[in-house]
């Protein structure tokens, strides 16, 4: 199982902020649902934004990666970056839950 971290340069106080919050309402649940994805949420920090994915595998995240989904959500999100954005993909290697 993965993680897949990625850090978008958008203020979360601009306009832009407010446009990423749209695609990614109505990119969520279709994301969710593609194959090998166990879940995925929005963070917000004071400059960025966040996406927190995790995976069955690399190749299910590379399969997102080449999907039609991601080929009409990424290039409408990049379009709002102020930076470069920042991203990892990390082996999960342990869990505790209460």
């Amino acid at each position: 199982m993965i993680t897949r971290i990625v850090k978008l340069a958008i203020d979360p106080n601009s306009p832009n902020g407010r446009e990423f919050e749209k695609i990614f309402d109505t990119s969520k649940s279709k994301i969710a649902n593609q194959a090998g994805c166990l879940g995925v949420k929005m963070l917000r920090g004071e400059q960025h934004y966040f996406t927190y994915s995790r995976w069955e595998s690399v190749a299910h995240l590379d399969q997102y990666r080449k999907s039609a989904l991601f080929g009409a959500v990424w290039p409408r999100t990049k379009a709002l970056f102020y930076d470069k954005p920042e991203a990892w993909t990390l082996e999960e290697l342990a869990e505790e839950t209460p």
